[in-house]
């Protein structure tokens, strides 16, 4: 009881906090609590030269579970309910053409931007052919999936601006917790991999965090982008959900099955798709 009314208290003040900013300030504000999240990831390398893999691969279903439900409760769902007052469409269209749109945004970028995923040998990295050494191929990899996150928290803060019910700061704040909360096994699948490898602490660290830097960048281009254009709301909250999937089925999910921990990554996804949810739904 003391616990949840702490809780309660807590988000009345941040949310108070917030309402006095500008969309664009507040999304930066959210944007750089996600990339902190980002840093204490990659800080365990101060304290762990490496990670058990099936912790590793449970922190990365997790961070897919919360991805998913963020996509759909905190994106997709809004998206439809907004077509109806925006576009004379039917409010299916705008989501369909904006999360197709933002699946093949990623995949584009996921072609032409040289990158290597965690714990594959740098002659399975991605993209063009490059010299590039592999400790800039593992940041550009976690950086792929933070575009889409920080204008998924841009787009949901610019959107409580034109006061819609299905737009609320609580939503657009649970957005940012549950996008922090994943964040954390993101900074540590770039800093550690690096610390094994024998780089330094503090390299590998400057490098974990370095991989969440964009999403301050993408998430006050997007509130800035949705504030000057009611109209393309629908389509940009789903643009941000479609690029969010691909990174989940092209990347995470794949990623922490890649050990045979299965089991347990599975579970560990359907928890956080129950964290994000409980978020989105209590606060939004």
């Amino acid at each position: 009881m003391i616990n949840s009314l702490y809780v309660s208290r807590t988000m009345e003040q941040i949310q108070e906090l917030l309402a006095g900013l500008h969309p664009a300030e507040q999304a930066l504000a959210a944007t750089l609590f996600t990339w902190f999240v980002t840093a204490l990831g990659a800080g365990l390398v101060f304290f762990f030269k490496g990670i058990n893999q099936r912790v590793m691969d449970a922190m990365l279903g997790f961070a897919a579970g919360v991805m998913i439900a963020a996509s759909f409760w905190s994106l997709l769902a809004p998206a439809i309910e907004m077509s109806e007052e925006v576009s004379s469409l039917p409010k299916w269209v705008p989501a369909l053409v904006g999360f197709m749109g933002g699946g093949l945004f990623l995949a584009g970028i996921d072609k032409l931007l040289p990158h290597l995923h965690p714990n594959l040998p740098l002659t399975e990295a991605e993209g063009p052919s490059t010299s590039w050494r592999r400790s800039i191929l593992l940041v550009l990899a976690i950086t792929l999936h933070n575009i889409p996150e920080g204008l998924a928290v841009g787009v949901a803060f610019g959107a409580v601006a034109h006061d819609m019910s299905s737009a609320t700061l609580g939503g657009a704040i649970a957005l940012a917790i549950g996008i922090g909360l994943q964040n954390f096994p993101e900074g540590t699948a770039v800093a550690v991999p690096l610390r094994r490898e024998g780089m330094t602490r503090r390299k590998a660290f400057w490098y974990g965090q370095l991989s969440g830097v964009v999403e301050p960048i993408f998430g006050v281009v997007g509130a800035l982008m949705v504030i000057s254009m009611q109209e393309v709301l629908p389509y940009a909250l789903s643009f941000a959900a479609g690029a969010m999937i691909f990174v989940v089925v092209e990347e995470l999910i794949p990623e922490s099955q890649h050990s045979g921990n299965t089991d347990l990554a599975t579970m560990a996804t359907l928890l956080g798709f129950s964290v994000m949810m409980t978020l989105d739904v209590a606060l939004g």
